[in-house]
């Protein structure tokens, strides 16, 4: 059977772009502007142990197959035929028909890939997860995230709104759910490279803490700080938000770090943070959710490849947790196109600065960043992911939330 013929017997008998192999068969309309291309015979090697998506994007890492056109043109034509995975009557039959070929040219996972050890979110394993992604390198995330360094969905007046433009009204957003004002303290867990923190201390004259497992993210928000003149009001810590302090903040900003908890540490996530909040003071929570009631578990390339340990759950799922923990919930929002313009931002940085950010991080790094920014582009487009804010309050003396009667 040629090359080609396998690969549509993957993706589908109607693929929508042209497939060509080194064997020289080909397949798909010869009029599509982007094409896969079956460099090797490793390529097909990596699908036999892992059909399907883990598979493809294995052999896309490591150079054995390639990508004529942008990644994010060929994932968009190839997603209605590969955002689900084969039967396991599929996978087997796809095996039978490649273990030849394995045999012969069978490769170890690439190095890329990662599964931290120890017990699933303990400190330590979470701390290996989030350095194995976060502390790649500092100058990389430069690159693809641009001055703002937020590496979290933004938020976009209009469209044609610059990235830059989009973050700092992120950050401003927060703050005014949050009801920030001079002379507040606000604790930001998982705060990256401290935006958020910087943000407020500027702009508002707050007392700022953040906290980040990261090491190359507190180095370098701690340098931004002091380079800001902001260190009398601002400060970031490498530390586990579980060992933040625990005195009352008059407010919690929480942008992007649900991801990394896992379902059943929800309920002491929300708790530790309700128990350092004073009476009146708010929680904003900003992270990824699943548009539904999940039914498995997150994609195996991302989980290997990019966020080890991650786990999405519904909003609806993270508005009971917090009710539960004791916060009344005052408003929700759904930003999920707002992040597919923010990851079409960074695909645009990397690929601007792609010479530099591969000669940082080397080839199949800079190629995992590449796929999996485009496949959550896509992801957030086509309603596959969500990114939402939950507001909440920690009511004080006879139910006092210290709300309006309207807005925030």
């Amino acid at each position: 059977m040629q090359v080609a013929e396998i690969i549509s017997d993957v993706l589908g008998q109607d693929v929508p772009i042209r497939i060509e192999a080194y064997d020289g068969s080909k397949a798909g309309p010869d009029r599509s502007d982007v094409a896969l291309k079956i460099l090797t015979p490793r390529a097909l090697a990596r699908l036999a142990t892992a059909p399907g998506t883990l598979g493809l994007a294995r052999a896309y890492v490591t150079g054995e197959l390639e990508v004529d056109g942008d990644v994010y043109d060929v994932l968009n034509a190839m997603a209605d035929l590969t955002l689900h995975d084969l039967t396991r009557k599929e996978q087997l039959q796809l095996a039978s028909k490649l273990f030849p070929v394995w045999l012969r040219h069978r490769q170890p996972p690439p190095e890329f890939e990662y599964r931290p050890p120890g017990r699933l979110h303990s400190k330590s394993r979470d701390s290996k997860a989030i350095s194995h992604h976060y502390d790649v390198s500092n100058r990389f995330y430069e690159w693809v995230l641009g001055p703002s360094m937020a590496y979290t969905c933004a938020v976009y007046a209009t469209e044609d709104a610059t990235l830059e433009e989009a973050q700092a009204a992120k950050h401003e957003l927060v703050a005014q759910k949050l009801a920030l004002k001079p002379g507040m303290r606000l604790l930001d867990v998982g705060c990256g490279w401290g935006g958020m923190v910087m943000h407020a201390a500027a702009e508002h004259g707050v007392k700022a803490l953040g906290v980040t497992l990261s090491r190359n993210q507190a180095a370098w928000a701690q340098a931004e700080i002091e380079r800001r003149g902001l260190s009398g009001l601002a400060e970031v810590r490498h530390l586990d938000y579980r060992d933040a302090p625990e005195s009352e903040f008059d407010a919690i900003s929480s942008i992007g770090l649900t991801e990394h908890i896992g379902k059943d540490n929800l309920p002491s996530y929300f708790s530790s943070l309700y128990a350092r909040l004073k009476p009146e003071g708010r929680l904003l929570n900003h992270c990824i959710t699943q548009p539904r009631t999940p039914t498995r578990k997150l994609d195996a390339f991302i989980a290997r490849y990019v966020f080890p340990d991650g786990q999405l759950e519904p909003v609806g799922h993270l508005i009971s947790v917090m009710n539960d923990s004791g916060f009344e919930v005052r408003h929700e929002e759904n930003l999920r196109e707002h992040y597919a313009l923010t990851l079409a931002g960074w695909c645009r940085n990397l690929e601007d600065h792609w010479e530099e950010a591969v000669a940082e991080v080397g080839l199949g790094r800079a190629r995992v960043w590449r796929l999996y920014m485009a496949a959550s582009r896509l992801g957030f487009e086509r309603d596959n992911i969500q990114l939402h804010q939950v507001l909440g309050v920690k009511l004080g003396e006879r139910a006092r939330s210290g709300f309006p009667l309207r807005g925030w």
